[in-house]
């Protein structure tokens, strides 16, 4: 708002928008057609300063869901200090993993389509918002919104500076996207797990080695598959020599939100605090 009180206008580079600030936090909602997806895609953006933060949705998620959950509520001490600046965006995940009536390609490029979204779109807008042109962005999320967050730092560690990926499974091959194992190698290079096993170039290992990982899981009900994947993942980057924090929390920590809104605290507050 303005110092009278009422809406005011942000200009994003894109259009306007209607932006609000309550009384400790300055949240605007921006929106713009996207070339890369054929389609408009929205996003929130969550303070006023700090380090940038991109932030995915869980499975079939909407950008309004971090705020809408809770999260935005439970980290909030980090967004009004001025430590972090959240932007979440959407998904297209009904389109792309869990669009089970097309083939593993197809839902292969219409990630593809996302990535570029991502990448050259979001990542750009970013940069503007915070005024900083060389920016290295954080990748955030819960479970599919972990995947998300892990998948676009490891494909992209030019542009993310590392992640915090909480409760994430890391590997398509799993009863949750109706893939195979046979399938894999059409969707090889956004099934993290399949990826960083394969992966030999220095370029990015050494960018790995410079990152700031965070991986985190608990042991409690709903996270047999994240706790596999996590290990895995814990193996390779230590069977590579890329220093990540995976963290294993109790057996009574399920994947849920109470249980992320404490890792999230504890996390930013290690980075951050």
């Amino acid at each position: 708002m303005s110092d009278s009180g009422y809406p005011r206008q942000i200009r994003t580079g894109y259009q306007f928008v209607e932006g609000r600030k309550d009384s400790t936090m300055q949240i605007e909602d921006h929106r713009w057609w996207s070339s890369r997806l054929n389609r408009d895609m929205a996003l929130k953006v969550y303070g006023h300063w700090g380090k940038p933060f991109i932030v995915f949705p869980c499975s079939r998620g909407r950008y309004f869901d971090y705020e809408g959950m809770g999260m935005i509520e439970a980290v909030a001490g980090f967004i009004n200090a001025g430590k972090i600046k959240l932007f979440c965006v959407d998904s297209v995940d009904e389109e792309s993993w869990y669009n089970y009536a097309v083939s593993p390609s197809d839902r292969n490029a219409r990630h593809e389509d996302y990535d570029r979204y991502i990448v050259e779109e979001v990542i750009p807008f970013i940069r503007n918002h915070c005024q900083s042109p060389q920016e290295r962005v954080m990748a955030n999320g819960c479970s599919m919104g972990a995947y998300h967050a892990v998948n676009f730092f490891l494909k992209h560690p030019e542009v993310f500076e590392g992640t915090i990926a909480l409760s994430g499974l890391y590997r398509l091959d799993r009863p949750e996207f109706q893939l195979t194992a046979a399938e894999l190698p059409g969707v090889y290079f956004n099934s993290p797990i399949s990826f960083l096993s394969g992966l030999t170039d220095s370029g990015y290992l050494e960018q790995y080695r410079r990152s700031r990982i965070i991986v985190c899981v608990g042991q409690g009900a709903w996270e047999d598959e994240a706790i596999e994947d996590t290990r895995y993942l814990d193996y390779l980057f230590g069977e590579k020599s890329v220093p990540a924090w995976i963290d294993y929390w109790g057996h009574d920590v399920n994947h849920d939100w109470p249980w992320w809104y404490r890792q999230m605290n504890y996390f930013l507050g290690r980075l951050y605090g």
